[in-house]
Order: structure tokens, then C-alpha cells, then sequence
């Protein structure tokens, strides 16, 4: 797979997001088959892996750490404090909280150190100067290797760039989500940071995953998301025929005219799709190699777009948790 520049490492084009493995989209997947997914991974080409704390409240970092702890070498392994405190579900970013999360994580995930450590939301009770400057301790101390931020704005990279280097900023971003358009992604490149974007096909809907928003789990999240509510979801079901003729005419799949689409828009970001499928995880990797003509990429745009899908990301209590533009 191709490469890409993420801070002082070289990772792969395309990341595997390793959230559903765990929690969020209904049940996890059996224990063979996530370690299908992971091992698998790797022989892919994926050499970047995206985990966090809150997770599975540590069963994600466990799972990672017990299948891949004798391939340590083969990855970039990024992680994530900030939503925990201890073994609870926490949005808190004080200093010792953030760096009691770290050496949780760092026994979990059976490592000396992360390569990658996000924060993962800001607590807007502490200054982002205060939750960075424990993380740069971390950094000084060698447990982790470079910093994150996720879910937050233009101005608040800045803030927090001037305390310590960012490496990597990440937020959700695909064609049904574009608020990184409207200032972060030019912040990243001004600052040199690299965005990578998760979510990157839709949650799953942008790869026809869901056809029936009644059918999700008890569980799975995607059932308060607006878009995947009532008369919205009926909307976003009918642009997404579109969508999925644009990829049969582009000779893809509809998550791999996501990935390629997001590849050439910005030939720095990383997009980190997630995946409990062996195959959907190779299928994914494939994109990687997909060159979209200029038509296509414009068709992406005019089909799917702020315009045309139906529904906020997030649900209001949801959104209040994150700093981001739009």
C-alpha cells in the first residue's frame, strides 16, 4: 500500500479504525474473527492501527495488545485518553486523569509506549494548554511518541500547538460529512499536521451497510444519529442510489469510491475506516491502488454533499461534546 507522512512516521495510505471490534455498532464481533481482522490486517499492508481507552472501556486496547503484541514493530499504534476516568465512561482532561489513562493503556495494549496518543475530546473545563502540557510530560518521559487531538476546531489546534507539535488532528470526514472543509483541514496544513479522517464511509452507510435503520442493534449508536432517523434516513436511503450507481460506473464499491475520493481531495490526510469483516478490511485496502477520474471526483461532490444529506451528524448531545466547525 502506499504511504503517507504522519509527524516522523510513514504509515500506511489507509489505517484501520479498530472501534467496531469492541463496541458502538451493535454486537462485537466473535474473538476468531476480530483476530482475523487484526492479523489480517497487517498482511494487508495496513501499518497504521487506531485504538482508544473508552473503547469497549479497555476491551479494545486488550484485544489489540493480546493479537498483535509479538507484531509491535510492524505498526504505527495510536490511541486515546480524555473520555475515561478509571474503568467509567468520563469526558475529563485534567492532567492526572489524562496521564493515569496512559499507563492503563500501556499495560492493555502490552507496550512501552504508544506511538500516537490523541485527546480524544476536550474537557472545556480545562484549558487544552493544561491537557496538552500532560501530554507533552508524556512525551518527555517516553510513553508516548507524538500527540493528537480529535473532534476539535481550527483555533483550538492553534491554542494547542503552540504548547507542544501536533501531529495528527482527527475527525470525521467523508463525502456526507464535510465541517473539516470549513477551517480545520487548512489549519492542518499550515501547521503541518496530519488530518485523518474517521468515519470516512459514512458509518457504514455510505458503503450500503444499512439499508434498514429499524434493523440496527439495540447498541449500536447510529440509532440517535439524526441521518439514520425517520423521514432523513428515507432521504439519505434515496441519495445513496446514486451514490452507489456512481461507484458501479467507476468500476468500485461504494466504500472504495469513499476512500479513493477522500486519497485525492488531499493527498496528506489518512482515512481510518473501521471494519468487523475480513473481507470489507481487504476490500478497503484496495482503494488505496483506485484512481478516480476528475469527472467522477465532481460527481462525489454534486451527489453527495451538505446540500443533499438530510440530517445533522450528531444528535444536540452529542455535538455539545465536540469543538468542531459546522
Amino acid at each position: 500500500m502506499d504511504q503517507r507522512k504522519l509527524g516522523d512516521f510513514e504509515v500506511s495510505a489507509i489505517g484501520l479504525g479498530c472501534m467496531s471490534l469492541s463496541h458502538a455498532y451493535g454486537s462485537p464481533p466473535p474473538r476468531d474473527q476480530a483476530e482475523r481482522v487484526l492479523k489480517g490486517a497487517l498482511d494487508a499492508g495496513y501499518t497504521f492501527l487506531d485504538t482508544a481507552a473508552v473503547y469497549g472501556v479497555g476491551h479494545n486496547e486488550t484485544l489489540v495488545g493480546e493479537v498483535l503484541k509479538d507484531r509491535r514493530s510492524d505498526y504505527v499504534l495510536a490511541s486515546k485518553c480524555g473520555l475515561t476516568n478509571g474503568d467509567q465512561r468520563e469526558l475529563n482532561g485534567h492532567p492526572d486523569v489524562l496521564k493515569a489513562t496512559c499507563e492503563g493503556s500501556l499495560k492493555r495494549l502490552q507496550t512501552d509506549v504508544i506511538d500516537l496518543y490523541y485527546l480524544h475530546r476536550w474537557d472545556k473545563r480545562v484549558p487544552i494548554e493544561d491537557s496538552i502540557g500532560a501530554l507533552a510530560d508524556l512525551v518527555k518521559e517516553g510513553k508516548i511518541r507524538a500527540i493528537g487531538l480529535s473532534e476539535v476546531s481550527a483555533p483550538t489546534l492553534r491554542r494547542a500547538h503552540a504548547v507542544h507539535p501536533i501531529a495528527a488532528l482527527q475527525t470525521e470526514y467523508s463525502p456526507w460529512t464535510r465541517n473539516p472543509e470549513i477551517a480545520v483541514l487548512d489549519a492542518c496544513r499550515e501547521l503541518g499536521v496530519t488530518f485523518v479522517a474517521f468515519s470516512p464511509v459514512g458509518r457504514g452507510f455510505l458503503a450500503g451497510g444499512v439499508s434498514d435503520a429499524a434493523a440496527l442493534e439495540d447498541g449500536d449508536f447510529r440509532k440517535a444519529m439524526p441521518r439514520f432517523q425517520g423521514e432523513a434516513f428515507a432521504a439519505n436511503l434515496k441519495m445513496f442510489e446514486g451514490f452507489a450507481a456512481l461507484a458501479r460506473e467507476a468500476g468500485c464499491t461504494p466504500a472504495q469510491l469513499c476512500l479513493a475520493w477522500l486519497l485525492q481531495k488531499d493527498e496528506t490526510l489518512v482515512p481510518i475506516p473501521g471494519t468487523t469483516n475480513p473481507d470489507h478490511m481487504r476490500e478497503n485496502a484496495a482503494a488505496a491502488a483506485i484512481r478516480l477520474s476528475a469527472d467522477v471526483m465532481a460527481k462525489v461532490e454534486e451527489l453527495v454533499n451538505p446540500q443533499t444529506v438530510t440530517g445533522p451528524r450528531y444528535a444536540p448531545a452529542m455535538q455539545a461534546s465536540v469543538d468542531t466547525e459546522g
